[in-house]
């Protein structure tokens, strides 16, 4: 493994983690939602890094796409029903 994907991978390595820490700590759920899809966008993009195209493919659509999709979806419908 050459230094430059070592390097890469660092980065996208902090990357993960500060947005890991930003939906953990973040004060509005929306902002939450969309630091847990990013997480999942960069974990992608690292099992390209790992040679594992398959796996970074179904890690965007379900991870990243339809995980964040879901989310704002039920957001939406919970926050909908103050009538009750």
């Amino acid at each position: 493994m050459s230094t430059l994907m070592i390097a890469i991978s660092l980065i996208f390595a902090i990357a993960m983690i500060s947005a890991a820490f930003v939906a953990i700590y973040a004060k509005r759920i929306a902002i939450a939602i969309l630091a847990a899809g990013l997480v999942s966008l960069l974990a992608s993009v690292m099992f390209l890094f790992l040679a594992a195209p398959d796996v970074a493919m179904t890690e965007a659509a379900i991870g990243s796409g339809l995980t964040t999709f879901l989310f704002f979806f039920v957001l939406g419908r919970v926050r909908g029903e103050k009538n009750d």
